[in-house]
C-alpha cells in the first residue's frame, strides 16, 4: 500500500516539476513600425505586446493586439485599423517559433547573444514563415531583453494598398521589437 501511495505521489509531482521550467514573459513589450517615403513618414508604437520565451525548448510566442498601435495623427490610426489592417476582422498578429543560437544555460549568464528566430508570423490572417536575426541580452540582475529589426511587405500578408496612396506607404515596413522579460 505504501508503494502505491508513493507511486501516486510521484505521478502527481513529476508533471508539476516538468511544468516548473523557468520561463520568461511580458505583457508590456514594445513594437514599433516605421514607413518612410518622400511623401510622408508613418510611425506607430504598441506597448501592450505579450510574449513568452521558454529557454528549455527555445520556444517563443508573441501576441500583438492590432488596435493597440498608437499613431501621432488619429486619422492615420483610423485608416490603419479600418482600411488596411481591418482590425475588427483580424484583431491580433502573432508569431510562434523558436529561438536558435542560445542555450537554456546562457539565460543565467549575463551577456549579449546573437540569435535567430524562426517561426510563423501571422498578420492580417495570413501566415508566413520568417527567419529573423535578433539579440538577447541577459542583464546582471537576471532580466532578459530581446531586440530585433526586420522588414515586412504589407502585400505578403494580404494587406491591400490602394494605388492612389501607394506612394505614401513604404514598400517594406520597418518593424522594431524590444521586449523586457521577467521570470514567470
Amino acid at each position: 500500500m505504501k508503494t502505491l501511495k508513493n507511486l501516486l505521489l510521484l505521478s502527481t509531482l513529476i508533471p508539476m516539476m516538468a511544468g516548473a521550467q523557468e520561463r520568461y514573459g511580458t505583457r508590456s513589450g514594445h513594437i514599433t513600425f516605421f514607413s518612410e517615403t518622400p511623401m510622408e513618414n508613418i510611425e506607430a508604437h504598441n506597448h501592450k505586446v505579450s510574449s513568452v520565451i521558454d529557454p528549455a525548448t527555445g520556444a517563443i510566442q508573441f501576441a500583438v493586439l492590432v488596435k493597440a498601435f498608437e499613431f501621432e495623427k488619429s486619422l492615420m490610426q483610423e485608416h490603419f485599423n479600418e482600411n488596411y489592417m481591418e482590425s475588427n476582422t483580424f484583431p491580433k498578429a502573432d508569431l510562434k517559433g523558436t529561438v536558435e543560437g542560445m542555450s537554456a544555460a546562457q539565460y543565467k549568464v549575463p551577456g549579449v547573444y546573437a540569435v535567430t528566430v524562426k517561426g510563423d508570423l501571422t498578420i492580417h490572417g495570413v501566415t508566413r514563415k520568417v527567419v529573423e536575426k535578433g539579440t538577447i541580452t541577459v542583464e546582471k540582475s537576471g532580466a532578459v531583453v530581446a531586440t530585433s529589426e526586420f522588414k515586412v511587405k504589407p502585400e505578403d500578408h494580404g494587406i491591400a494598398i490602394p494605388g492612389v496612396v501607394r506612394p505614401n506607404i513604404a514598400e517594406h515596413i520597418l518593424v522594431k521589437v524590444n521586449m523586457s522579460y521577467d521570470k514567470l
